[in-house]
């Protein structure tokens, strides 16, 4: 069996406690990082090391993005993409050694958040974070026949059930139709499987992030479902669970978004 993770750590540094507490409360094999705000350099490697994720990948940036991949398993470095032609640090690809010798293509993805207006015309952020989806969804890298994963921060609710409320969020970045419909473009030309979805009814109202403006996030519960973990088909009927880990919003100092993990029978 083969556990991944995926979170937006929002600073690693200023949350690595909340890290090892999660890997040494629920032991993933793999666990991908977002929002790392920090250069390779300065990333917590011996913390990793201390418990037991001996392969680590790390895409950084000085106070912004970044990705990092941390894993029990070794880890082959992938060509690494920008989907939108700047050179901050969104993607990170790594070839996974199964124990069986099977190969797992692991693709970590950041995308932009888009700022607050949706209008390309009017807000570069948010035509950054359309361009990002187009090329993602014209992107064949992550094909070659063989078992892939497509996990992250995507920066977009596509369901109804994803918001808190679709009729009031239809206007706000993240759950506007151009986005739903730009992610869903990348989800269909590749196939991928939403995991998470396989197991929690599209019906189901399901949330990975609760904004740090609310007074009281648990009681509001204003959330949306931000973080996702795909799969390509060969991968996705070998899938046995997924759990978003709702209570480490709770934590002491959290990140606004909270762990999404899946186990896959491999």
């Amino acid at each position: 069996m083969l556990r991944i993770a995926t979170w937006n750590i929002n600073s690693v540094r200023l949350r690595a406690g909340l890290v090892a507490r999660f890997l040494t409360q629920t032991q993933p094999d793999i666990l991908c990082l977002q929002e790392i705000k920090c250069r390779e350099e300065l990333f917590p490697r011996e913390m990793f090391l201390e418990l037991g994720y001996t392969h680590i990948a790390i895409s950084g940036q000085p106070g912004y993005h970044g990705v990092a991949t941390v894993s029990k398993l070794p880890l082959t470095p992938l060509r690494r993409e920008s989907f939108c032609g700047t050179a901050e640090a969104r993607h990170l690809g790594c070839a996974v050694t199964l124990p069986g010798g099977e190969v797992l293509a692991l693709h970590n993805i950041y995308v932009p958040a888009g700022g607050d207006i949706p209008d390309p015309a009017l807000n570069p952020k948010f035509k950054q974070k359309l361009s990002y989806l187009e090329a993602l969804a014209g992107w064949r890298g992550s094909h070659g026949g063989g078992h892939v994963i497509l996990l992250g921060d995507f920066n977009v609710a596509p369901l109804e059930t994803d918001v808190w409320s679709h009729k009031q969020l239809l206007k706000v970045v993240s759950h506007t139709p151009v986005e739903v419909e730009a992610l869903t473009k990348v989800q269909n030309n590749g196939e991928w499987c939403d995991l998470v979805r396989r197991f929690v009814p599209a019906d189901r109202k399901l949330y990975t992030w609760w904004s740090y403006r609310a007074r009281d996030w648990e009681a509001s519960d204003r959330g949306r479902r931000l973080d996702h973990i795909w799969a390509s088909g060969s991968l996705a009927e070998k899938a046995l669970s997924a759990e978003v880990l709702k209570e480490a919003r709770g934590w002491n100092g959290p990140s606004d978004h909270v762990p999404v993990t899946v186990e896959l029978d491999v």
